[in-house]
């Protein structure tokens, strides 16, 4: 196609839908018990799963470098691509998109365009396939990234963590909000506003916050023809059991995909955490498959050798 899309790691997109699109991903880098990998490549969320399970364990995550997108970048031009948009999780939570951005100004601005989605894992993923389908369509390069921006404009998602310390020791959300569920011993639902991860409502049980995240979205939706992607970290059965409700619960559903968090985001939500995302449905039948099972990210392409990567704090 004369427009390319790229991502990074963290959109935790079908593999076949990748492919299907030809969608580009650079992988972010996650530390743990001092070895740094590739997201989805050399280090998954089991484990993350594994080591945050373990009494002190800390598992951290850095962003790609700008030679990884400048090598992305190269690839899909002289693979016959006019021009690329590069689409990326939220500049408030990662440098991911600064590095995308500092690739650009290498390989040239002309020729790339580079999104912040405000949001992160299929919260960027459907701008990410917003985008890919449009280029599909033939769509030129601004009309391609204009479908990203409107999409993840009109994004929204919840969720709900088991334990808001990873969160906190990972610098996504301030100590204020953090005391809620320690000393406070409060389970909030949480959502992404402007790009940043803040509390939206306080509940007590985490039964209850598992019911009031289905009534936000029940509410969200409003009748709307919608997609829906339902997240998870080692926590499929929970997964399942919130996807059969919302499917019972949104008869205007248009697609859903239920995936386990990659490593990336996984490390900042930790083991238990289950969120949900709602997207506006795309235009025409074009859909990908309603699927009951984990989605797992794709294999990106590895980095460039000699290459370490860019702490994120």
């Amino acid at each position: 196609m004369p427009v390319a899309v790229v991502t990074d790691s963290t959109a935790y997109l079908p593999p076949e839908v990748l492919q299907r699109y030809g969608i580009d991903v650079v992988p972010l880098y996650v530390v743990l018990a001092g070895h740094s990998g590739t997201e989805g490549e050399s280090i998954g969320p089991a484990d993350v799963a594994r080591v945050l399970n373990t009494r002190g364990g800390r598992v951290s995550t850095s962003r790609p470098t700008p030679g990884d997108f400048v090598a992305a970048y190269r690839r899909l031009l002289d693979a016959g691509a006019d021009r690329l948009v590069s689409i990326h999780l939220s500049a408030e939570l990662s440098g991911t998109w600064d590095a995308a951005r500092l690739a650009a100004s290498q390989v040239g601005e002309h020729i790339v365009t580079v999104v912040d989605s405000r949001s992160a894992a299929m919260g960027n993923g459907f701008a990410v396939l917003a985008a890919a389908r449009a280029a599909a369509a033939g769509a030129d390069a601004a009309a391609v990234a204009d479908a990203a921006r409107r999409t993840a404009a009109a994004t929204r998602t919840f969720f709900v963590v088991d334990t808001l310390e990873h969160l906190r020791r990972g610098g996504r959300i301030g100590p204020a909000a953090a005391l809620l569920g320690s000393a406070l011993a409060v389970k909030p639902v949480l959502h992404v506003l402007d790009g940043r991860v803040v509390p939206l409502e306080k509940v007590r049980t985490s039964a209850r916050a598992l019911s009031r995240l289905v009534q936000r979205v029940v509410d969200e939706v409003g009748g709307k023809p919608v997609s829906l992607a339902v997240h998870h970290l080692a926590a499929p059965e929970k997964a399942e059991r919130l996807a059969a409700e919302l499917r019972e619960r949104v008869p205007s559903l248009s697609e859903m995909h239920v995936s386990e968090l990659g490593a990336a985001i996984g490390a900042h939500v930790g083991p238990g955490a289950v969120g949900v995302v709602v997207a506006p449905a795309p235009d025409g039948g074009d859909t990908a498959p309603d699927r009951p099972g984990a989605v797992e990210a794709a294999e990106p392409p590895a980095p460039e050798s000699g290459q370490e990567p860019t702490a994120e704090g």
